[in-house]
């Protein structure tokens, strides 16, 4: 059977609550809602604003982790500030989730980790929401909800341990232990499918699509966009939702099309849609439901 992934190219706060109601869920108990905060200086991030109306129905928690290389997010009192100066304090309760450490979730079966280090607060919440910025990265060719799910929810400690391939946990030495490319790809897909699973029937997945560069929210200094916006799209499928994103850039005529393409096939960033679906993450097939013809 094909995952569903519902799409609208309505780009606003009303846009964003509608795809979600389309996936018919409720969410049970303490909801986290995973974002992307922008790193200081970042242009292309997604404001707090915009997703206000869906966060504050869901009396949702805002969460984030801290990073592994240098910048306003690294350690917890900068996080927290840059959170405030990025305005989601002004509207949400905010928690890094790894301010006070992490916890270990198996990878059963695990090629390439053994285990997945997550902020340790991720543990307080019943039902997730992962709410993603589609966009390029340097590192993973692209970003959206399994990146979100794997290196979004990873303490500074669990990032170490996806980037190096369960190499090393420090960020003082990171950089000299950088794994191949394939391994640090799958060594990704192996760590979202332990955050998935540990929400399996209680997340949802919401990507975006606008401010497309071929960049992350993470550079401080990052390509401005090269895509025209394009809408915003929900499943309960990870692996479908982004498979469905890149399918829509790859099919674009947009002029910026091929920046784009080139930035994720040189880090192989498709792979990960491949491994995921290969080890139950989810599934590449699905279908598209357009909310706006209905």
């Amino acid at each position: 059977m094909k995952s569903k992934v519902f799409f609208t190219r309505d780009l606003s706060p009303e846009g964003i609550e509608r795809a979600y109601k389309a996936l018919g869920m409720t969410m049970s108990g303490k909801v986290a809602v995973k974002v992307h905060s922008g790193e200081k200086g970042n242009q292309n991030y997604l404001r707090p604003e915009f997703s206000k109306k869906l966060i504050n129905d869901l009396k949702g928690t805002v969460v984030e982790c801290n990073t592994a290389y240098a910048g306003a997010r690294n350690t917890t009192p900068k996080h927290t500030k840059l959170m405030q100066e990025h305005g989601w304090t002004k509207y949400y309760n905010v928690d890094i989730m790894d301010a006070d450490g992490d916890v270990a979730l198996p990878v059963i079966g695990g090629k390439v980790i053994k285990e997945n280090y997550v902020g340790k607060n991720l543990l307080k919440y019943d039902s997730l929401v992962v709410l993603s910025h589609f966009k390029g990265h340097p590192m993973g060719g692209f970003g959206g909800a399994l990146k979100q799910l794997s290196i979004g929810c990873a303490s500074t400690v669990g990032k170490c341990w996806i980037h190096s391939a369960g190499k090393v946990k420090d960020q003082n030495v990171l950089w000299d232990n950088i794994a191949e490319q394939n391994d640090f790809i799958d060594a990704m897909a192996e760590a979202a499918g332990t955050v998935s699973k540990l929400f399996a029937g209680k997340a949802a997945y919401i990507n975006v699509m606008c401010n497309m560069s071929v960049d992350c929210d993470c550079c401080a200094v990052a390509e401005d966009p090269c895509l025209k916006d394009v809408g915003i799209l929900a499943s309960t499928d990870p692996v479908a939702i982004d498979q469905a994103c890149i399918d829509i850039v790859y099919s674009s005529d947009d002029r910026g099309r091929e920046h784009f393409v080139q930035r994720v096939e040189s880090r192989n960033g498709k792979r990960i849609l491949d491994t995921a679906a290969s080890i139950g993450v989810g599934s590449k097939d699905y279908e598209l439901i357009d909310l706006d013809a209905r």
